[in-house]
């Protein structure tokens, strides 16, 4: 049965979080800050907060910088991931993804279905890695957030949980670059 392992520790998680909007601010970003109180509640810890507009390259830039630094494990934005024309998340997202976690888009949707029924067919929520960083893309809403949080991210970013999580396999997601890439 899948749960939390009292037995193990805790491991707290560098989590960034990225709020992709044309309007938005500190002062009124919702989405970020359900995100930052989710994830300082649970123990991790704040390793950066920013805004940018629904442009590729700032994303992509923000996204390039955040996976180039040591200090940051996981970076998680809301924002961007609908289907209008300003929605470019997911395309910022996979130009820098080294691999896709295709299961994450595929278990929000169906979460999300449960609770707003086929409107989460609008949603392209993804996620990946990239030179060992995790990399998640919400859509903008709070409650988008709060599920996506709730029933994945604090579970798989907890290295108690079993029978496996994200966390655990943190030192081996770059074992391509100590080894070399097989052809």
């Amino acid at each position: 049965m899948p749960g939390i392992d009292e037995s193990r520790s805790f491991v707290p998680v560098h989590i960034a979080v990225l709020t992709v909007s044309d309007s938005r601010t500190l002062d009124d970003d919702r989405s970020g800050d359900t995100l930052v109180q989710r994830l300082t509640d649970a123990g991790h810890i704040l390793a950066d907060r920013k805004i940018v507009k629904d442009e590729v390259p700032s994303i992509a830039g923000q996204l390039t910088a955040w996976i180039e630094d040591d200090g940051i494990d996981v970076a998680i934005s809301t924002g961007g991931t609908g289907v209008t024309g300003r929605d470019v998340t997911p395309e910022a997202f996979r130009s820098v993804f080294e691999k896709e976690i295709e299961g994450f888009g595929e278990l929000f949707r169906w979460l999300s279905f449960q609770k707003i029924g086929t409107s989460t067919i609008q949603s392209r929520a993804i996620a990946g890695v990239a030179r060992g960083t995790y990399l998640f893309a919400l859509p903008g809403s709070t409650g988008a957030c709060k599920d996506a949080w709730d029933d994945i991210l604090a579970n798989q970013l907890d290295i108690r949980f079993r029978p496996c999580n994200f966390v655990e396999i943190m030192p081996r997601l770059r074992e391509h670059e100590l080894f070399g890439r097989s052809a």
